[in-house]
């Protein structure tokens, strides 16, 4: 794949599974590089400037947000109900906003009333600003292939990993935050609500799951960071720990028939295989509804996107 650059030296910058490279000077204003691209990937990526600008490509129609844009390779097919925003395009956010002042601090919720169910999805300032779920969400609606809900989208943490690895979040969630919503008019039942969270988000949302498990019955996970153990290095920060780190051991000779849960993780982060894999089996083994799959991208929302879609329309399937 070639990407081209106009104006000076510039590096093209993958969001994972690529290094970086630096662009060739072409003549004139054009800086280039050829990149060996695997086979079946999506991958989001942008350009940094000799000022150490971030930059979407310019020639690029799909970006996500202003500075980032996505490329597929063309053996795959274009992701279903997601439309092709521009990086200067403004995005429809969802109608209520509710102010949420708590243990947490101060947060703002933004709720799409859509249904019954409610699905609350961790990094919600992704979803809504950088990928329009609630676009992609309402399209999937209106050809039948997912039942009407309700969007909650908790912004993300500006420390992710302190929060989401805080039982408080959960706590705050069910003590504060759902008595919010019950009183804007979002009542939440716990039989019907959906939690969706990447990385450690996923993780987040797969442990509220084993630790209340009155609230959380219904799980979205795109690769959970489920390598985290409190006894490794760098504050559990590392991939080459056992299996699953700590979740595994909190799997075993656990009864999990209440939990319907949806994994997945990309074909072209294998480092996380391992991990995911052996979460995935425990879960099945202890009783758990598992649906697995395996997308084609990075660790990367470029691809979580159709898999969050997907997932959720699948955890409401029976209700």
């Amino acid at each position: 794949m070639r990407f081209e650059w106009r104006g000076g030296p510039a590096t093209v910058v993958f969001e994972s599974s690529l290094d970086p490279v630096e662009l060739r000077h072409r003549g004139g204003d054009l800086w280039s590089a050829e990149v060996e691209m695997p086979e079946r990937f999506r991958v989001t990526y942008h350009f940094v400037d000799a000022d150490g600008d971030e930059h979407a490509d310019p020639s690029n129609p799909s970006a996500a947000g202003p500075t980032r844009s996505i490329f597929t390779t063309p053996d795959l097919e274009p992701q279903p109900h997601w439309p092709v925003v521009g990086p200067d395009e403004l995005l429809d956010l969802p109608s209520l906003r509710i102010r949420w002042n708590g243990a947490l601090g101060r947060k703002t919720v933004r709720v799409h009333q859509g249904g019954e169910p409610v699905v609350l999805l961790l990094d919600g300032d992704d979803w809504m600003y950088v990928h329009p779920l609630m676009t992609a969400y309402e399209s999937m609606m209106k050809e039948g292939e997912a039942p009407p809900a309700t969007l909650v989208f908790l912004p993300t943490p500006r420390n992710r990993a302190a929060e989401y690895r805080d039982p408080a979040l959960w706590q705050a969630i069910r003590d504060e935050l759902l008595p919010l919503l019950a009183a804007d008019g979002v009542p939440v039942d716990p039989a019907k609500l959906v939690v969706a969270g990447q990385s450690l988000g996923g993780l987040s949302a797969f442990e509220a799951a084993l630790d209340l498990p009155d609230l959380v019955t219904r799980v979205a996970c795109q690769s959970g960071s489920f390598w985290w153990a409190r006894d490794l290095p760098d504050h559990g920060v590392s991939l080459d720990g056992p299996a699953g780190g700590d979740i595994a051991a909190r799997l075993r000779d656990r009864d999990l028939s209440g939990l319907r849960v949806a994994f997945d993780v990309g074909e072209h982060e294998p480092a996380m295989h391992r991990h995911c894999a052996v979460v995935e089996e425990l879960a099945s083994a202890a009783g758990a509804t598992v649906r697995v799959n395996r997308s084609p991208a990075g660790h990367d929302r470029a691809g979580w996107r159709h898999a969050l879609l997907r997932d959720i329309a699948w955890l409401l399937s029976d209700l």
